[in-house]
């Protein structure tokens, strides 16, 4: 038997693996020819969101002075008080939700701006259920804490005043979470990156208007 026939089958790997040799293919880690793609780099996010969100912060400030406005009329119906904050979280909530839907739809192929696509209108019926149950509970628990605060409210008062308000809220998700996925899309954005931030402010300045609209002509 020849001294090549002696040697072990392992030793080609050895040597492969011994220091200042070539690595063996299995070495080479998966990621290492595959680059980030620039939509996904830290420089193309941080130079997305940096003048948006100064932007939406900037607007943010409508939505407290509108709040201050009507300061005299949330001290004096603490429903109503307790009612501001939650509608605002619940509108984004919902907001987050149906932008999160919409842009995986977008990255799987099944988005379609169309009345008769039945995923679209699945998610805007969703938000729309949604809205129905949640604010309808939340006005019977505003209008109970305010009572045991002495509230003058009545809860018809407060169901009217919350549910109006959450519907209009829930036709205004549908409306701008669409909008933010197909401007995003069509000006080369990430509907990722854009669209809950977009959105969500939207409804935090529109909630309060249209809340207190609401409350003026209710109240």
């Amino acid at each position: 038997m020849s001294a090549s026939e002696d040697a072990s089958p392992n030793a080609v790997d050895d040597v492969s693996r011994a220091p200042g040799g070539d690595a063996s293919p299995s070495d080479v880690s998966p990621s290492a020819d595959r680059s980030i793609p620039d939509e996904w780099s830290i420089r193309r996010i941080v130079r997305t969101m940096i003048p948006l969100l100064a932007i939406l912060s900037v607007l943010q400030l409508v939505s407290g002075t509108v709040l201050q406005t009507y300061e005299a009329t949330l001290v004096r119906y603490p429903a109503l008080l307790v009612l501001v904050p939650v509608q605002i979280g619940t509108a984004g909530n919902l907001a987050s939700i149906t932008c999160s839907r919409l842009t995986t739809q977008l990255h799987l192929g099944t988005y379609e701006l169309s009345v008769t696509n039945p995923e679209l209108r699945a998610n805007a019926g969703a938000v729309f259920a949604l809205a129905a149950t949640v604010f309808g509970v939340v006005g019977v628990a505003a209008w109970a804490i305010g009572l045991a605060l002495g509230g003058a409210l009545g809860l018809g008062q407060v169901l009217l005043v919350s549910l109006s308000s959450g519907m209009l809220l829930a036709g205004l998700v549908v409306i701008t979470s669409v909008a933010a996925v197909e401007v995003s899309y069509r000006v080369g954005l990430n509907p990722d990156d854009t669209t809950i931030p977009v959105v969500t402010n939207v409804c935090d300045i529109a909630g309060v208007l249209i809340l207190f609209g609401i409350v003026t002509l209710v109240v």
